[in-house]
């Protein structure tokens, strides 16, 4: 069992390296463009040398056996002609027979190839002469020479009375020998008589394997230098491809003042050409945009920090008339505290606007300290509660037993967790909304779950974006600036966390805030799914046939861009 178990292991082992190789070959494979050129084309180089060289190997090999059988057919003629006066007055007793052979077969090796002048490529055979009739006193045929190579189809085409060639392999002491047997009769007083040469082909084997060798080198060879040319080629034009590839990263990473190097006047020259405009002009536009932007910073930065003198002035009048408003009549009583709620309003939005001026001018600092989360999370429920109660709104805390504690920022945080109940309020129709805390090793989450309209497709990427509203014509209890989700977004990327949306008609809307546990540290998961778990499944047929018609309108570009926030008939709060 130990042996079995030490085959599994290594045999185990040899899978999982071969699949680490066929994973790195594929990565490999996938990002290189000269090695898919380059094997490409050894591929078909392989196919087209593999299929030339059979053709040739086919061709020289068919020429060398053509060749060999035109001179040994007319050797065979030319011994026929040489043995047929020996053989023409022959008694056909065995014993005379098998001497005139003899006789025959030495006159021919006497001969050799000096019979016949055009005969002298057939090189060295070995003939038989053979009776197809007769049988000795030992009951074997009566020959003279190896008659036992001779194939038994050749004979019994001699035997009809026909002359012809055929190839055989024969064992001999030497090992297995490959022969061209040619055969022709021979006439006679009594019958024709059989003459056979036998013809090694040890040569012409041997010429033909020098050819396939040579073959095999040389489109080995011819393989290899393809691949160095191929390499070079492909090095060639993808070179400046690389080249554009690494300057556009460094580009895309900022540096706006990388360019391609223009050399020539080819394809690649002009790609250079043409990118280096395309380079150009984003970096004047994005110039342009920061200015743009700069700009826009400071008139928001401006107008806010000039606008707190005059409200302050405008804020102490209005506290003096809603200290005495009960000596006003009652539409003037009433006059007034709107005049001091807008005035709430107004301070929440310019002092909303100073925080995202300076988040968008990179200005604020974190000031991180380890805090237990549960604490943050009910001082936001605190902080709410009157706009809930107002609304008939129940808040589930769904909070751990133990402490869940990070390292960040308490006045931020307890912040985005106000914004985030506070909108779940406005649109959860008065149904329950529920928080969630859950915390692990790298990351901390909080969800807040309303059961309210939710979100259309598309509307969860766009809940963040600044003075946005899913609803314009719906009546608001908080009366938000409409900047609360963007700076709780800015919020949650200042302490390298992410703050998402997940909505969909009928089942409410989901936010999930994403802290890591340590300052500094990135978290790669959430410890809580952005959808609930609870979602009932719904055919997507039937859930179109349920939707109404309305919810699939498209969103105009003013819901997307702006949506003024309404006046505020509640206790102010931070929602979008």
């Amino acid at each position: 069992m130990s042996l079995l178990d030490s085959a599994v292991r290594e045999l185990r082992r040899g899978i999982e390296s071969a699949r680490r190789h066929g994973v790195a070959f594929g990565e490999l494979w996938r990002r290189s463009l000269q090695l898919r050129v380059v094997v490409s084309t050894l591929a078909l180089s392989s196919a087209v040398v593999f299929v030339l060289g059979m053709v040739l190997q086919v061709q020289i090999t068919g020429q060398l056996l053509e060749t060999k059988t035109d001179a040994a057919i007319r050797q065979a003629e030319a011994s026929v002609a040489a043995v047929q006066p020996d053989l023409s007055g022959l008694n056909p007793g065995p014993d005379s027979v098998k001497s005139r052979f003899t006789a025959a077969l030495n006159k021919i090796n006497a001969a050799g190839s000096g019979l016949d002048a055009t005969s002298s490529g057939a090189g060295a055979f070995e003939p038989v002469l053979r009776d197809p009739v007769g049988v000795g006193s030992d009951g074997l045929p009566i020959a003279v020479g190896p008659w036992q190579d001779v194939p038994d189809g050749l004979f019994k085409m001699l035997e009809r009375g026909s002359a012809g060639y055929q190839i055989t392999t024969v064992e001999r002491s030497t090992g297995r020998t490959t022969l061209l047997v040619v055969g022709k009769p021979v006439n006679s007083s009594a019958r024709a008589m059989h003459l056979y040469l036998l013809f090694p082909l040890t040569g012409e084997q041997a010429t033909a394997e020098v050819v396939q060798s040579t073959l095999v080198v040389g489109g080995l060879v011819l393989l290899l230098l393809l691949a160095v040319i191929a390499n070079l080629v492909t090095r060639q034009v993808v070179r400046p491809v690389r080249q554009a590839a690494e300057i556009a990263e460094r580009f895309a990473d900022g540096s706006l003042d990388e360019r391609m190097p223009v050399v020539g006047e080819d394809d690649v020259a002009r790609l250079a050409e043409s990118y280096n405009e395309m380079a150009a002009s984003i970096q004047r536009q994005i110039h342009q945009l920061e200015e743009f932007g700069q700009l826009q910073r400071r008139f928001t930065s401006d107008v806010s920090h000039e606008l707190r003198t005059p409200l302050t002035t405008v804020r102490m009048a209005a506290d003096v008339l809603h200290a005495s408003r009960e000596q006003f009549p009652s539409g003037l009583a009433r006059s007034t505290e709107l005049l001091v709620d807008e005035l709430d309003r107004f301070e929440s939005l310019l002092g909303d606007l100073l925080e995202i001026s300076r988040l968008d001018a990179g200005v604020e600092e974190l000031a991180a300290e380890l805090v237990d989360i549960r604490v943050l999370a009910r001082r936001a429920h605190d902080s709410v509660r009157a706009i809930a109660n107002s609304s008939g709104t129940t808040i589930v805390m769904d909070l751990p037993d133990h402490e869940v504690t990070a390292e960040l920022d308490s006045r931020r945080v307890e912040r985005i967790l106000r914004n985030l109940l506070a909108n779940a309020i406005d649109h959860g129709e008065g149904l329950p909304v529920e928080l969630t805390l859950r915390g692990d090793e790298d990351a901390v989450a909080v969800t807040v779950r309303d059961r309210g309209v939710g979100l259309r497709p598309g509307e969860a990427d766009l809940v963040f974006n600044r003075f946005w509203r899913a609803d314009p014509s719906r009546n608001r209890r908080t009366g938000g600036t409409g900047l609360g989700l963007s700076i709780s977004l800015e919020d949650a990327r200042l302490h390298g966390g992410w703050l998402e949306a997940w909505g969909e008609r009928g089942y409410g809307a989901v936010f999930r805030l994403t802290l890591p546990c340590r300052h500094g540290h990135e978290p790669t998961s959430s410890p809580l799914p952005l959808e609930p778990p609870d979602l009932p499944a719904v055919v997507p047929e039937q859930a179109e046939e349920d939707e109404p018609a309305s919810d699939e309108v498209e969103l105009t570009q003013e819901e997307i861009t702006w949506q003024p926030a309404e006046p505020v008939t509640g206790e102010r709060e931070e929602v979008r």
